[in-house]
């Protein structure tokens, strides 16, 4: 038996209301945690470019003054 024969004879708020409530009573707090994860590791990821970018400017940055004044 397939789902859309058993929902076939339900009302649209059982379709459209009840079940995706039931739904995120369920799987609510998996889908915070998912939804947290991504966020972290989002944050995570800029971070390290941060940083990353940040390092790499300041090493540009000494390499020319350092080269310029002939000191290296």
């Amino acid at each position: 038996m397939a789902v859309r024969e058993i929902l076939k004879g339900m009302p649209w708020w059982v379709k459209w209301v009840a079940i995706p409530l039931i739904a995120l009573v369920v799987f609510g707090g998996m889908i915070a945690n998912l939804i947290g994860f991504v966020i972290l590791l989002l944050f995570k990821v800029l971070f390290f470019v941060a940083i990353v970018g940040g390092l790499v400017y300041v090493v540009r940055k000494f390499m020319s003054s350092s080269s310029s004044k002939g000191d290296w």
